[in-house]
């Protein structure tokens, strides 16, 4: 199983359990990302702490997650970058338009009051 899903309260969890985010298993993520969407979540935190290598399928995978999350007045963010993954992150500068956390605490913090 490349990711693990986990819903708690009004926050839906994402886990990455990959290496390479990329043309083999972006579809897998966008795949649940729209599962997902069509159960009525709307707040996800997509943990990418494993993931060392992201290609372009792969940002947009993350980008169909984030469309998702807003259209349905929820907030999505992202949270354990590696360092070859943030800085693809930052050279197409997403890191404008995602919420960006350092781990999944300080996700979690999104979510509350």
């Amino acid at each position: 199983m490349n990711f693990e899903v986990n819903k708690e309260d009004n926050v839906t969890t994402v886990t990455c359990h990959i290496e390479k985010l990329d043309t083999q298993v972006a579809p897998e993520l966008k795949s649940q990302f729209v599962l997902l969407d069509s159960e009525g979540d709307a707040n996800f935190i997509l943990d990418m702490s494993n993931v060392k290598y992201c290609d372009s399928s792969g940002l947009s995978a993350l980008l169909v997650g984030n469309r998702f999350s807003k259209s349905s007045e929820g907030t999505f963010v992202v949270c354990g970058l590696q360092p070859n993954v943030e800085k693809l992150i930052n050279i197409s500068q997403l890191n404008s338009v995602l919420n960006i956390a350092e781990d999944i605490t300080i996700a979690n913090n999104y979510f509350t009051d």
